[in-house]
């Protein structure tokens, strides 16, 4: 593994699995080698991992691995649909973990992350020693309207750029056009370009509803591509959350708390953290949940949908040491802080 110091943030031991179909998926390893390890999963679909999650864990105790999903990110081909699917997904994470030589590891993720965390410890229990949730993702076609109709009300302006851009004049249909715009072989790339600009424009506006005047939004709106690459870049990920949010990520609602309740009944720890203003994945969302698997720990904090947001951050690195910091080494640690 190839060492990467980011700006601001700990060293991380970067390397790429290469898959038998073509893709090759780029993963970091950061904190202490023989700390807990915890794998953490990205949300988007489509967005790629962000560092600045690693301030969530005390990495003289975790050892924790990052996962740019198929097509995200530093993965490569950036953008691509073929192959790529919830399956693959997880194919790739039981390959890391494989390679890492990682018996069992936790697992961390956050609203698509979130749903992608419950299907990986459904399916593949013996590997997890447990998951942490933030803002779960359902993958119902309920969310989906939500945020393509319902939403719009929080950000109307922005609604209407998303509208313009994707030549629609049905709201019911804004998100089957987006994919259409975005997915169709020999398509223009500007309007491309146009459309996932205003997509990542209305989510942002969106997510700024929760919290006006935050600062975290703010620049999140401020940001736009520098180059090319950076637009083609937006593209393709946009391109990869209308693939998924087309197929209900290959779950669907049903699907994924049954999953979650195979989960708990092989064992496996669930907890969930969810912000009680988040505009993007509804609060429901965690009570659906307690009501289909009762073991599972749900708690809701007065917070938005981001990480970024200082309550949910600190519940969510809680929820964390609680889960994977035994009890007796927790004591030890702040009996050498004392």
């Amino acid at each position: 593994m190839t060492p990467r110091t980011p700006t601001r943030n700990p060293p991380l031991e970067a390397a790429t699995l290469r898959t038998r179909d073509g893709h090759r998926v780029w993963f970091a390893v950061a904190g202490a080698r023989d700390g807990v390890p915890v794998v953490v999963l990205h949300g988007g679909p489509g967005s790629g991992s962000q560092l600045g999650v690693l301030r969530l864990f005390d990495l003289s105790r975790f050892r924790v691995v990052l996962v740019d999903q198929r097509g995200t990110g530093e993965s490569t081909p950036h953008g691509s649909l073929r192959h790529n699917s919830t399956r693959y997904l997880i194919a790739d994470l039981e390959a890391i973990r494989a390679r890492l030589g990682i018996e069992r590891w936790g697992v961390l993720g956050g609203s698509w992350g979130a749903a992608l965390a419950l299907a990986y410890a459904g399916q593949c229990p013996q590997a997890v020693t447990g998951v942490v949730m933030r803002g779960l993702f359902l993958t119902s076609a309920r969310e989906v309207r939500g945020l393509f109709v319902t939403s719009r009300r929080r950000a109307p302006r922005a609604w209407s750029r998303l509208r313009d851009a994707a030549r629609c004049e049905h709201a019911s249909k804004l998100a089957a056009r987006c994919y259409s715009m975005l997915l169709q072989v020999g398509a223009n790339e500007t309007r491309q370009r146009a459309v996932a600009l205003a997509w990542r424009g209305y989510e942002n506006a969106v997510l700024a509803s929760a919290s006006p005047g935050g600062p975290a939004q703010h620049a999140l709106q401020r940001r736009s591509p520098s180059s090319a690459r950076n637009a083609r870049k937006l593209i393709g990920k946009y391109r990869i959350q209308a693939h998924y949010l087309a197929h209900r990520c290959w779950l669907g609602e049903a699907r994924l708390l049954s999953l979650a309740r195979r989960a708990a009944s092989a064992g496996v720890p669930l907890a969930a953290i969810h912000g009680s203003r988040d505009p993007v994945c509804p609060p429901a969302n965690a009570r659906r949940l307690s009501r289909a698997v009762p073991a599972a720990h749900v708690d809701a904090v007065r917070a938005g949908h981001l990480a970024s947001d200082p309550a949910l951050h600190a519940r969510v690195a809680q929820a964390l040491a609680a889960m994977f910091i035994p009890i007796d080494q927790e004591g030890r640690s702040m009996r050498r802080a004392a």
